[in-house]
């Protein structure tokens, strides 16, 4: 069996698999792998660094002919589908709640496609979960280039000069990528509070010495997966409110709360942003689908009213090393779960991972979660 590893196109700097990752799985399976050209050049990795480890350095189209498995971390072009066939696997992150065209494509072509962002997150799943893994690198990050963008020191400072107050750093949303921001930040040495409309992670957010900002009243669902979901507008106000409240009081905002498949929850409004101390900053990770403050601009830092506003939601492309490795040790744990003793393809469709994860096989649509989004649509 081939896999193939694609290099990333446009300013993606990761790599779905760095040469250890390659050597880990060869070990474990008589696979023979297909490396295109450069694809490691962005994280300082030479072809002849994967030559070494076994496997061939190949043109993208030698993949796409070849290759009885497409691994990349973002989605080949639709043009680049017409080239694949139905023998084919496509594991790739190709957002298929809001990427509707590109499922119909990998239907129409009976292609069989993974996409590793609709991974169950079970605990079963949590070693393969790039979702997890990639929030982890950008909410790091992010604490990071606010602590930098803002105009005062992060911890409190006891000098000669006097006592510098700490900043004060609220994160809206919990997921994963909200707590590392909460806890870099608190390892800064800020002082940090954050909202969440899911009540369960609470005890996550006060145990790493944060306070939980709650409103009252939010839905839940129990088939939502852990993820969060549209409020209603009563909600909507309350939660509106008291952010505002909270956020005149900080120096810091980082926003990450998405709900998957629509669009970003609006949680900061201009008005807010205009009443905000100047020199504060906000980050956005939801920028791409909108952002949660109301003037971000995608892949843009912009300055409103002396706050600054940074849009950006691929921070796991600035720290591309470590987000390759993250990325790669998902893939390879979602391979074992795939590739049998026999060292050939094991589609068991009765697996909870493998049939969540699955997106189309023989011209179907086969997650439940994306066939129910599409019928909702």
């Amino acid at each position: 069996m081939k896999l193939g590893v694609l290099k990333e196109q446009t300013s993606e700097q990761r790599v779905a698999m760095l040469p250890d990752a390659v050597e880990e799985l060869s070990k474990k399976f008589q696979v023979e792998f297909l490396i295109e050209k450069d694809a490691g050049k962005d994280v300082f990795i030479e072809d002849e660094q994967y030559s070494e480890k076994g496997a061939k350095t190949v043109a993208r189209e030698v993949i796409f002919s070849d290759a009885d498995v497409i691994i990349a971390v973002s989605d080949p072009s639709e043009d680049e589908i017409e080239q694949m066939n139905a023998n084919q696997v496509l594991i790739s992150v190709f957002q298929p709640l809001s990427n509707r065209s590109y499922v119909e494509r990998l239907q129409e072509k009976k292609i069989t496609s993974f996409s590793l962002d609709n991974i169950p997150r079970i605990t079963r799943s949590q070693s393969m979960d790039v979702l997890s893994s990639q929030a982890t690198v950008a909410g790091y990050k992010a604490a990071l280039q606010a602590a930098d963008h803002v105009r005062e020191f992060f911890p409190m400072f006891m000098t000669a000069a006097g006592t510098i107050k700490p900043a004060k750093v609220l994160v809206l949303g919990a997921g994963v990528a909200g707590l590392q921001a909460i806890a870099t930040a608190k390892r800064l040495g800020a002082v940090v509070s954050a909202f969440d409309v899911r009540a369960a992670v609470k005890e996550q957010v006060n145990s790493l010495g944060a306070s939980f900002v709650e409103v009252e009243g939010a839905k839940e669902e129990e088939d939502a997966g852990g993820y969060a979901i549209e409020q209603t507008e009563e909600f909507k106000n309350k939660q509106m409110d008291l952010i505002h409240e909270h956020a005149l009081k900080s120096n810091v905002i980082i926003a990450t709360a998405q709900i998957p498949g629509k669009k970003a929850p609006l949680l900061v409004k201009e008005n807010t942003v205009k009443e905000m101390k100047a020199g504060s900053v906000i980050v956005d990770l939801a920028a791409s689908t909108g952002g949660n403050c109301e003037l971000t601009k995608n892949n843009e830092t912009i300055n409103v009213n002396d706050v600054t506003i940074i849009g950006q939601s691929n921070y796991p492309s600035q720290i591309p090393v470590s987000a390759s490795h993250m990325y790669g040790k998902n893939v390879i744990n979602f391979l074992k779960l795939i590739i049998d003793d026999e060292n050939q393809l094991n589609l068991n469709f009765e697996d909870t991972v493998v049939v969540g994860t699955c997106i189309t096989h023989q011209g179907e649509i086969v997650s439940e979660r994306i066939k129910k989004a599409y019928d909702r649509n």
